[in-house]
Protein backbone atom coordinates (compact mmCIF):
# COMPACT_ATOMS: atom_id res chain seq x y z
CA UNK A 1 0.00 0.00 0.00
CA UNK A 2 0.95 3.43 -0.99
CA UNK A 3 1.99 5.74 2.13
CA UNK A 4 -0.28 9.28 1.61
CA UNK A 5 0.10 12.79 2.95
CA UNK A 6 -3.22 14.26 3.62
CA UNK A 7 -4.02 15.34 0.41
CA UNK A 8 -3.23 12.20 -1.59
CA UNK A 9 -0.10 13.01 -2.32
CA UNK A 10 3.09 10.43 -2.47
CA UNK A 11 5.37 10.30 0.46
CA UNK A 12 9.12 10.46 -0.40
CA UNK A 13 8.66 6.24 1.25
CA UNK A 14 6.11 5.38 -1.44
CA UNK A 15 8.25 7.14 -4.37
CA UNK A 16 10.66 4.97 -4.07
CA UNK A 17 8.70 1.63 -3.89
CA UNK A 18 5.78 2.74 -6.52
CA UNK A 19 4.09 0.98 -8.54
CA UNK A 20 1.51 2.02 -11.16
CA UNK A 21 -2.02 0.97 -10.87
CA UNK A 22 -3.16 -1.00 -13.74
CA UNK A 23 -6.86 -2.13 -14.69
CA UNK A 24 -8.63 -3.61 -16.91
CA UNK A 25 -12.09 -3.34 -18.15
CA UNK A 26 -14.65 -5.06 -16.47
CA UNK A 27 -17.47 -6.90 -19.06
CA UNK A 28 -19.15 -10.23 -17.47
CA UNK A 29 -17.34 -10.22 -14.53
CA UNK A 30 -14.34 -10.78 -15.73
CA UNK A 31 -11.39 -8.08 -16.29
CA UNK A 32 -10.21 -8.08 -19.95
CA UNK A 33 -8.02 -6.60 -22.45
CA UNK A 34 -7.30 -7.67 -25.64
CA UNK A 35 -3.67 -7.16 -27.15
CA UNK A 36 -4.53 -4.08 -29.10
CA UNK A 37 -6.05 -2.01 -26.03
CA UNK A 38 -4.77 1.43 -25.90
CA UNK A 39 -4.14 2.75 -22.45
CA UNK A 40 -5.08 5.47 -20.61
CA UNK A 41 -2.62 7.20 -18.50
CA UNK A 42 -4.06 8.96 -15.30
CA UNK A 43 -2.25 11.62 -12.96
CA UNK A 44 -2.12 12.81 -9.80
CA UNK A 45 -3.22 16.59 -9.52
CA UNK A 46 -1.26 17.38 -6.44
CA UNK A 47 1.83 15.62 -7.38
CA UNK A 48 1.48 15.56 -11.82
CA UNK A 49 2.83 12.70 -11.68
CA UNK A 50 1.17 9.62 -14.12
CA UNK A 51 -0.20 7.19 -10.46
CA UNK A 52 -1.52 4.37 -13.09
CA UNK A 53 -3.31 3.41 -16.35
CA UNK A 54 -6.28 1.84 -17.78
CA UNK A 55 -6.56 0.00 -20.67
CA UNK A 56 -9.28 2.01 -22.91
CA UNK A 57 -12.14 -0.52 -24.59
CA UNK A 58 -11.75 -1.39 -28.28
CA UNK A 59 -15.20 -0.58 -30.11
CA UNK A 60 -15.49 -4.89 -29.94
CA UNK A 61 -15.27 -4.83 -26.83
CA UNK A 62 -17.50 -2.51 -26.02
CA UNK A 63 -20.09 -3.78 -28.27
CA UNK A 64 -19.53 -7.44 -26.64
CA UNK A 65 -20.51 -5.59 -23.18
CA UNK A 66 -23.55 -4.01 -24.55
CA UNK A 67 -24.72 -7.67 -25.80
CA UNK A 68 -23.81 -9.38 -22.54
CA UNK A 69 -25.67 -6.69 -20.71
CA UNK A 70 -28.96 -6.85 -22.96
CA UNK A 71 -28.64 -10.50 -22.34
CA UNK A 72 -27.78 -10.13 -18.66
CA UNK A 73 -31.04 -7.88 -18.34
CA UNK A 74 -33.71 -11.23 -19.15
CA UNK A 75 -32.70 -12.69 -16.64
CA UNK A 76 -31.82 -9.25 -14.18
CA UNK A 77 -35.94 -8.28 -14.72
CA UNK A 78 -37.22 -11.73 -13.61
CA UNK A 79 -35.82 -11.72 -10.25
CA UNK A 80 -38.33 -9.78 -7.88
CA UNK A 81 -37.20 -6.22 -6.63
CA UNK A 82 -36.89 -8.04 -3.51
CA UNK A 83 -34.46 -10.20 -4.36
CA UNK A 84 -32.22 -7.32 -6.55
CA UNK A 85 -32.30 -5.83 -3.52
CA UNK A 86 -30.44 -8.23 -1.73
CA UNK A 87 -27.46 -7.91 -4.20
CA UNK A 88 -28.00 -4.20 -3.43
CA UNK A 89 -27.28 -4.40 0.33
CA UNK A 90 -24.55 -6.73 -0.38
CA UNK A 91 -22.88 -4.31 -3.11
CA UNK A 92 -23.14 -1.76 0.04
CA UNK A 93 -21.62 -4.14 2.18
CA UNK A 94 -18.43 -5.37 0.21
CA UNK A 95 -17.73 -1.12 -0.71
CA UNK A 96 -17.85 -0.78 2.41
CA UNK A 97 -15.18 -2.94 3.35
CA UNK A 98 -13.75 -1.91 0.31
CA UNK A 99 -13.38 1.79 1.30
CA UNK A 100 -9.65 2.25 2.72
CA UNK A 101 -8.33 0.71 -0.81
CA UNK A 102 -11.31 2.24 -2.79
CA UNK A 103 -10.63 5.44 -1.14
CA UNK A 104 -6.51 5.66 -1.16
CA UNK A 105 -6.91 5.18 -5.29
CA UNK A 106 -9.65 7.99 -5.77
CA UNK A 107 -7.59 10.46 -3.27
CA UNK A 108 -4.34 9.88 -5.73
CA UNK A 109 -6.65 10.28 -8.86
CA UNK A 110 -8.71 13.55 -7.64
CA UNK A 111 -6.64 15.45 -5.66
CA UNK A 112 -8.81 14.85 -2.23
CA UNK A 113 -7.47 14.27 1.07
CA UNK A 114 -7.79 9.96 1.99
CA UNK A 115 -10.40 11.15 4.47
CA UNK A 116 -12.49 13.05 2.26
CA UNK A 117 -12.27 10.24 -0.38
CA UNK A 118 -12.99 7.31 2.09
CA UNK A 119 -15.74 9.39 2.93
CA UNK A 120 -17.05 9.33 -0.05
CA UNK A 121 -17.21 5.42 -0.77
CA UNK A 122 -19.30 5.39 2.70
CA UNK A 123 -21.71 7.90 1.07
CA UNK A 124 -22.14 5.81 -1.83
CA UNK A 125 -22.97 2.75 0.00
CA UNK A 126 -25.49 4.56 1.49
CA UNK A 127 -26.93 5.53 -1.18
CA UNK A 128 -27.12 2.29 -2.69
CA UNK A 129 -28.74 0.68 0.53
CA UNK A 130 -31.01 3.54 -0.11
CA UNK A 131 -32.20 2.83 -3.27
CA UNK A 132 -32.40 -0.99 -2.63
CA UNK A 133 -34.93 -0.17 0.01
CA UNK A 134 -37.28 0.76 -3.08
CA UNK A 135 -37.69 -2.36 -3.85
CA UNK A 136 -41.05 -2.85 -2.82
CA UNK A 137 -42.22 0.72 -3.26
CA UNK A 138 -42.08 0.95 -6.89
CA UNK A 139 -45.98 0.70 -7.55
CA UNK A 140 -48.17 0.50 -10.85
CA UNK A 141 -52.02 2.04 -10.48
CA UNK A 142 -55.17 0.81 -11.32
CA UNK A 143 -57.18 3.90 -12.86
CA UNK A 144 -61.18 3.71 -13.62
CA UNK A 145 -62.46 3.34 -17.13
CA UNK A 146 -65.05 4.65 -18.82
CA UNK A 147 -66.62 1.60 -20.21
CA UNK A 148 -68.01 -0.91 -17.63
CA UNK A 149 -66.39 -4.55 -17.24
CA UNK A 150 -63.07 -2.72 -17.98
CA UNK A 151 -60.09 -2.01 -15.76
CA UNK A 152 -56.59 -0.06 -16.71
CA UNK A 153 -53.51 -1.03 -15.37
CA UNK A 154 -50.99 0.49 -15.62
CA UNK A 155 -46.81 -1.51 -15.15
CA UNK A 156 -44.25 -0.07 -14.15
CA UNK A 157 -41.42 -2.07 -16.47
CA UNK A 158 -37.31 -1.99 -16.51
CA UNK A 159 -36.12 0.20 -19.66
CA UNK A 160 -33.01 -2.43 -20.52
CA UNK A 161 -29.42 -1.38 -20.57
CA UNK A 162 -28.40 1.63 -19.08
CA UNK A 163 -25.30 3.99 -19.65
CA UNK A 164 -23.88 5.87 -16.66
CA UNK A 165 -21.42 8.22 -18.19
CA UNK A 166 -20.17 9.51 -14.52
CA UNK A 167 -18.42 12.37 -14.04
CA UNK A 168 -14.79 13.39 -12.46
CA UNK A 169 -15.62 15.38 -9.06
CA UNK A 170 -17.51 13.07 -7.20
CA UNK A 171 -17.10 9.66 -9.39
CA UNK A 172 -17.42 7.15 -6.81
CA UNK A 173 -20.98 8.48 -5.60
CA UNK A 174 -22.51 9.09 -8.56
CA UNK A 175 -21.73 6.25 -9.87
CA UNK A 176 -23.43 4.71 -7.37
CA UNK A 177 -26.25 7.24 -7.55
CA UNK A 178 -26.48 5.92 -11.31
CA UNK A 179 -26.70 2.44 -11.20
CA UNK A 180 -27.76 0.89 -7.81
CA UNK A 181 -31.84 2.84 -8.97
CA UNK A 182 -30.98 1.59 -12.60
CA UNK A 183 -30.81 -2.35 -11.05
CA UNK A 184 -33.60 -1.87 -8.56
CA UNK A 185 -35.58 -1.22 -11.25
CA UNK A 186 -34.72 -4.12 -13.23
CA UNK A 187 -32.17 -2.59 -15.74
CA UNK A 188 -28.36 -3.42 -16.42
CA UNK A 189 -25.84 -0.78 -16.76
CA UNK A 190 -22.84 -0.29 -17.88
CA UNK A 191 -20.78 2.46 -16.68
CA UNK A 192 -18.38 4.52 -18.51
CA UNK A 193 -16.24 6.52 -15.43
CA UNK A 194 -14.13 9.58 -16.53
CA UNK A 195 -10.94 9.76 -17.90
CA UNK A 196 -9.38 11.80 -14.96
CA UNK A 197 -10.79 9.28 -12.22
CA UNK A 198 -11.12 6.05 -13.44
CA UNK A 199 -9.16 3.82 -11.28
CA UNK A 200 -11.89 4.45 -8.72
CA UNK A 201 -14.35 2.84 -11.28
CA UNK A 202 -12.16 -0.87 -11.50
CA UNK A 203 -11.95 -1.10 -7.73
CA UNK A 204 -15.65 -1.00 -7.58
CA UNK A 205 -15.36 -3.31 -10.37
CA UNK A 206 -13.74 -5.99 -7.73
CA UNK A 207 -16.41 -4.97 -5.39
CA UNK A 208 -19.11 -6.25 -7.27
CA UNK A 209 -17.51 -9.50 -8.14
CA UNK A 210 -17.17 -9.78 -3.96
CA UNK A 211 -21.14 -9.20 -3.99
CA UNK A 212 -21.60 -12.08 -6.54
CA UNK A 213 -23.78 -10.39 -8.68
CA UNK A 214 -24.56 -11.87 -11.85
CA UNK A 215 -22.32 -11.79 -14.59
CA UNK A 216 -23.28 -8.79 -17.28
CA UNK A 217 -25.37 -6.46 -14.87
CA UNK A 218 -22.73 -3.99 -14.25
CA UNK A 219 -19.85 -3.69 -16.79
CA UNK A 220 -17.30 -1.00 -16.32
CA UNK A 221 -15.56 0.17 -19.31
CA UNK A 222 -13.01 3.39 -20.12
CA UNK A 223 -13.40 4.10 -23.91
CA UNK A 224 -12.56 7.07 -25.84
CA UNK A 225 -15.29 8.85 -27.43
CA UNK A 226 -15.88 7.37 -30.39
CA UNK A 227 -16.64 4.39 -28.95
CA UNK A 228 -18.83 6.22 -26.31
CA UNK A 229 -20.55 6.78 -28.97
CA UNK A 230 -21.09 3.49 -30.87
CA UNK A 231 -22.02 2.21 -27.18
CA UNK A 232 -24.87 5.40 -27.16
CA UNK A 233 -26.17 4.76 -30.76
CA UNK A 234 -26.41 0.57 -30.20
CA UNK A 235 -29.79 -0.16 -30.46
CA UNK A 236 -30.20 -2.28 -27.52
CA UNK A 237 -29.42 0.84 -25.38
CA UNK A 238 -32.66 2.39 -23.82
CA UNK A 239 -31.22 4.89 -21.67
CA UNK A 240 -28.17 7.19 -21.55
CA UNK A 241 -27.38 9.52 -18.13
CA UNK A 242 -25.25 11.40 -17.44
CA UNK A 243 -23.85 13.98 -14.64
CA UNK A 244 -21.99 16.69 -16.74
CA UNK A 245 -21.33 19.60 -18.66
CA UNK A 246 -23.25 21.43 -20.97
CA UNK A 247 -21.97 20.68 -24.10
CA UNK A 248 -20.99 16.75 -23.41
CA UNK A 249 -25.23 17.09 -22.63
CA UNK A 250 -25.88 18.17 -26.07
CA UNK A 251 -23.90 15.74 -27.69
CA UNK A 252 -25.51 12.90 -25.54
CA UNK A 253 -28.98 14.39 -27.31
CA UNK A 254 -27.31 13.85 -30.70
CA UNK A 255 -26.47 10.32 -29.89
CA UNK A 256 -30.18 9.66 -28.80
CA UNK A 257 -31.70 10.73 -31.47
CA UNK A 258 -30.32 7.22 -33.68
CA UNK A 259 -32.16 4.94 -31.15
CA UNK A 260 -35.19 8.23 -29.99
CA UNK A 261 -33.26 6.77 -26.49
CA UNK A 262 -34.06 7.83 -23.38
CA UNK A 263 -31.83 10.64 -21.96
CA UNK A 264 -31.25 11.54 -17.61
CA UNK A 265 -28.97 14.27 -17.96
CA UNK A 266 -27.33 16.12 -15.19
CA UNK A 267 -25.59 19.59 -16.36
CA UNK A 268 -24.14 23.16 -16.05
CA UNK A 269 -24.97 24.91 -12.70
CA UNK A 270 -24.65 28.66 -11.49
CA UNK A 271 -25.89 28.55 -8.06
CA UNK A 272 -27.13 32.12 -7.24
CA UNK A 273 -27.32 32.93 -3.11
CA UNK A 274 -28.96 36.05 -2.49
CA UNK A 275 -28.78 37.74 1.01
CA UNK A 276 -31.18 39.58 2.85
CA UNK A 277 -31.12 42.11 5.20
CA UNK A 278 -32.32 39.88 8.39
CA UNK A 279 -29.83 37.09 7.44
CA UNK A 280 -27.47 35.64 10.01
CA UNK A 281 -24.34 37.16 8.43
CA UNK A 282 -21.70 35.04 9.81
CA UNK A 283 -23.39 31.96 8.94
CA UNK A 284 -24.02 32.69 5.70
CA UNK A 285 -20.42 33.87 4.81
CA UNK A 286 -18.97 30.96 6.41
CA UNK A 287 -21.64 28.23 4.45
CA UNK A 288 -20.64 30.06 1.21
CA UNK A 289 -16.96 30.05 1.10
CA UNK A 290 -16.90 26.19 2.55
CA UNK A 291 -19.60 25.85 -0.50
CA UNK A 292 -17.26 27.21 -3.15
CA UNK A 293 -13.83 25.84 -1.47
CA UNK A 294 -14.93 22.38 -0.88
CA UNK A 295 -13.32 20.04 -3.33
CA UNK A 296 -11.76 23.20 -4.84
CA UNK A 297 -15.15 24.41 -6.03
CA UNK A 298 -15.37 21.39 -8.51
CA UNK A 299 -19.52 21.16 -7.50
CA UNK A 300 -22.58 21.16 -9.79
CA UNK A 301 -24.49 22.78 -6.90
CA UNK A 302 -21.59 25.16 -5.36
CA UNK A 303 -22.43 28.97 -4.76
CA UNK A 304 -21.41 30.46 -7.87
CA UNK A 305 -22.86 33.94 -7.59
CA UNK A 306 -24.07 36.24 -4.10
CA UNK A 307 -26.28 38.41 -4.80
CA UNK A 308 -26.34 40.34 -1.30
CA UNK A 309 -28.97 43.50 -0.05
CA UNK A 310 -26.53 47.05 -0.72
CA UNK A 311 -27.60 47.52 2.95
CA UNK A 312 -25.40 44.78 4.11
CA UNK A 313 -23.02 44.62 1.66
CA UNK A 314 -19.63 45.82 3.35
CA UNK A 315 -20.82 43.66 5.90
CA UNK A 316 -21.01 40.84 4.06
CA UNK A 317 -17.77 41.08 2.35
CA UNK A 318 -15.74 41.93 5.13
CA UNK A 319 -17.12 38.43 6.60
CA UNK A 320 -16.55 36.54 3.04
CA UNK A 321 -12.63 37.60 3.05
CA UNK A 322 -12.44 36.97 6.86
CA UNK A 323 -13.60 33.31 5.98
CA UNK A 324 -11.60 33.11 2.95
CA UNK A 325 -8.55 33.96 4.78
CA UNK A 326 -9.12 31.26 6.96
CA UNK A 327 -8.74 28.29 4.51
CA UNK A 328 -5.88 26.35 6.10
CA UNK A 329 -5.74 23.89 2.95
CA UNK A 330 -7.96 23.14 -0.09
CA UNK A 331 -7.27 20.25 -2.51
CA UNK A 332 -6.28 21.27 -6.69
CA UNK A 333 -8.11 21.33 -9.29
CA UNK A 334 -8.44 18.21 -11.56
CA UNK A 335 -6.16 18.99 -14.73
CA UNK A 336 -3.95 21.76 -15.81
CA UNK A 337 -6.11 22.74 -18.21
CA UNK A 338 -9.18 23.33 -15.62
CA UNK A 339 -6.56 25.65 -13.68
CA UNK A 340 -5.98 27.48 -17.25
CA UNK A 341 -9.96 27.76 -17.50
CA UNK A 342 -10.66 29.25 -14.42
CA UNK A 343 -7.68 31.88 -14.14
CA UNK A 344 -8.64 33.11 -17.64
CA UNK A 345 -12.26 33.41 -17.06
CA UNK A 346 -10.92 35.63 -13.63
CA UNK A 347 -8.80 37.58 -15.82
CA UNK A 348 -11.46 38.57 -17.92
CA UNK A 349 -13.30 39.33 -15.37
CA UNK A 350 -11.11 41.64 -14.53
CA UNK A 351 -10.68 43.01 -17.48
CA UNK A 352 -14.29 43.66 -18.27
CA UNK A 353 -14.40 45.79 -14.51
CA UNK A 354 -14.96 43.63 -12.05
CA UNK A 355 -12.16 44.31 -8.88
CA UNK A 356 -10.23 41.31 -7.67
CA UNK A 357 -10.59 41.48 -3.62
CA UNK A 358 -8.72 37.93 -3.19
CA UNK A 359 -6.72 35.74 -4.72
CA UNK A 360 -6.85 35.47 -8.69
CA UNK A 361 -3.35 34.15 -8.86
CA UNK A 362 -1.46 31.01 -10.19
CA UNK A 363 0.39 29.18 -7.85
CA UNK A 364 4.15 29.75 -8.79
CA UNK A 365 6.84 27.41 -8.13
CA UNK A 366 4.88 25.01 -6.81
CA UNK A 367 3.59 21.86 -8.44
CA UNK A 368 -0.21 20.72 -8.53
CA UNK A 369 -3.17 22.28 -10.31
CA UNK A 370 -4.30 24.48 -7.42
CA UNK A 371 -5.86 28.17 -7.31
CA UNK A 372 -6.65 30.20 -4.30
CA UNK A 373 -10.31 31.53 -3.36
CA UNK A 374 -10.75 34.24 -5.24
CA UNK A 375 -13.77 36.97 -4.53
CA UNK A 376 -14.38 39.02 -7.71
CA UNK A 377 -16.94 42.16 -6.52
CA UNK A 378 -18.41 44.84 -8.41
CA UNK A 379 -19.63 42.31 -10.92
CA UNK A 380 -22.43 42.65 -13.54
CA UNK A 381 -25.10 40.54 -14.61
CA UNK A 382 -23.98 39.97 -18.78
CA UNK A 383 -20.69 39.35 -17.52
CA UNK A 384 -18.60 35.94 -18.41
CA UNK A 385 -17.98 35.54 -14.79
CA UNK A 386 -21.49 35.66 -14.35
CA UNK A 387 -23.56 33.69 -17.27
CA UNK A 388 -20.74 30.81 -17.31
CA UNK A 389 -19.67 28.24 -15.21
CA UNK A 390 -16.50 28.42 -13.29
CA UNK A 391 -16.23 24.77 -11.42
CA UNK A 392 -13.72 26.76 -9.40
CA UNK A 393 -13.47 28.37 -6.22
CA UNK A 394 -13.94 31.89 -7.61
CA UNK A 395 -17.16 33.76 -6.09
CA UNK A 396 -18.66 36.89 -7.73
CA UNK A 397 -20.98 39.52 -5.79
CA UNK A 398 -23.62 41.63 -6.93
CA UNK A 399 -25.74 44.22 -4.75
CA UNK A 400 -29.55 44.78 -5.29
CA UNK A 401 -31.97 47.03 -3.67
CA UNK A 402 -35.40 44.71 -3.44
CA UNK A 403 -35.82 40.86 -3.28
CA UNK A 404 -37.78 41.30 -6.59
CA UNK A 405 -34.44 42.64 -8.00
CA UNK A 406 -32.88 39.81 -6.61
CA UNK A 407 -35.51 37.08 -8.03
CA UNK A 408 -35.21 38.69 -11.33
CA UNK A 409 -30.79 38.93 -10.87
CA UNK A 410 -31.39 35.15 -9.93
CA UNK A 411 -33.34 33.89 -12.60
CA UNK A 412 -31.86 36.05 -15.65
CA UNK A 413 -29.91 33.07 -16.63
CA UNK A 414 -29.39 29.50 -19.00
CA UNK A 415 -28.64 27.55 -15.69
CA UNK A 416 -31.65 26.67 -12.71
CA UNK A 417 -29.69 22.99 -10.66
CA UNK A 418 -29.62 25.10 -7.10
CA UNK A 419 -30.60 28.35 -5.47
CA UNK A 420 -29.92 29.34 -2.15
CA UNK A 421 -31.94 32.10 -0.03
CA UNK A 422 -30.57 33.35 3.61
CA UNK A 423 -33.28 35.40 5.45
CA UNK A 424 -35.62 34.73 8.70
CA UNK A 425 -38.69 36.09 6.93
CA UNK A 426 -41.09 33.73 5.70
CA UNK A 427 -43.01 35.92 3.24
CA UNK A 428 -39.66 36.15 1.42
CA UNK A 429 -39.08 32.53 1.84
CA UNK A 430 -42.67 32.12 0.00
CA UNK A 431 -42.17 33.90 -2.46
CA UNK A 432 -38.67 32.89 -3.64
CA UNK A 433 -39.83 29.70 -3.15
CA UNK A 434 -42.81 30.46 -6.24
CA UNK A 435 -40.99 32.21 -8.49
CA UNK A 436 -36.99 30.77 -8.10
CA UNK A 437 -36.10 29.22 -11.75
CA UNK A 438 -34.36 26.75 -10.19
CA UNK A 439 -34.87 22.59 -9.60
CA UNK A 440 -33.85 23.07 -5.71
CA UNK A 441 -34.05 26.32 -3.35
CA UNK A 442 -32.37 25.54 0.34
CA UNK A 443 -33.33 28.19 2.79
CA UNK A 444 -30.92 29.03 5.00
CA UNK A 445 -27.84 26.42 4.45
CA UNK A 446 -25.81 25.20 1.35
CA UNK A 447 -27.27 22.51 -0.93
CA UNK A 448 -26.07 19.37 -0.34
CA UNK A 449 -28.63 16.97 -2.39
CA UNK A 450 -30.75 14.82 0.12
CA UNK A 451 -31.11 10.84 -0.93
CA UNK A 452 -34.92 11.28 -0.22
CA UNK A 453 -35.25 14.01 -2.32
CA UNK A 454 -34.97 14.94 -6.08
CA UNK A 455 -31.85 16.24 -8.11
CA UNK A 456 -33.11 17.94 -11.23
CA UNK A 457 -32.36 21.20 -13.00
CA UNK A 458 -34.60 23.25 -14.96
CA UNK A 459 -33.17 24.97 -18.03
CA UNK A 460 -29.93 24.34 -19.91
CA UNK A 461 -29.19 22.82 -16.45
CA UNK A 462 -30.60 19.27 -17.62
CA UNK A 463 -33.55 16.74 -18.44
CA UNK A 464 -34.66 14.20 -16.13
CA UNK A 465 -32.63 13.74 -12.18
CA UNK A 466 -31.48 11.40 -9.58
CA UNK A 467 -32.29 10.01 -6.05
CA UNK A 468 -35.90 9.45 -4.57
CA UNK A 469 -39.03 7.85 -5.47
CA UNK A 470 -38.36 10.53 -8.93
CA UNK A 471 -34.95 9.22 -9.06
CA UNK A 472 -36.26 5.30 -9.35
CA UNK A 473 -38.85 5.98 -11.54
CA UNK A 474 -36.55 7.56 -14.40
CA UNK A 475 -35.15 4.20 -14.73
CA UNK A 476 -38.45 2.77 -15.64
CA UNK A 477 -41.08 2.65 -18.42
CA UNK A 478 -44.77 2.70 -18.33
CA UNK A 479 -47.28 -0.31 -19.92
CA UNK A 480 -51.07 0.29 -19.72
CA UNK A 481 -52.71 -3.15 -19.80
CA UNK A 482 -56.77 -2.19 -21.03
CA UNK A 483 -58.35 -5.40 -19.19
CA UNK A 484 -62.22 -5.98 -20.24
CA UNK A 485 -63.80 -8.67 -18.65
Amino acid sequence: MWVLNEWGQLTAESEDRMKLLAYKNFINNCFLESPQSDKLKVFNPITENCIGEVSLATREEAISAVESSALAQKSWRKLTSAQRAVHLHQLAHCLLEASPKIGEVLSLESGKTFKDATNEVGYAAEITRYHAEWARRIEGEVIPSDSPNENLILHREPIGVVICLIPFNYPVYILLRKIAPALIAGNTVIVRPSDHTPCSAFEIARAVLQAKLPSGVINILAMTHEVTEAVCTHRKVGMITMTGGLAAGRRILQYSQENITKCSLELGGKTPAIIEPDADLPKAAREIVESKTTHCGQLCTAVERVYVHESIYQRLIALLKENMRAVQAMGPLISASAQERVHQMVERAVAEGADLAMGGQVPVGTTGYFYPPTLLLNCRQNMEIIQQETFGPVLSVMKYSNIEEALHLANDHQFGLASVLYTENYRTVMKVSSEIEAGELYINRIPSDPYQGYHAGWKRSGLGGDDGKHGVLEFTQTRLVVMSY
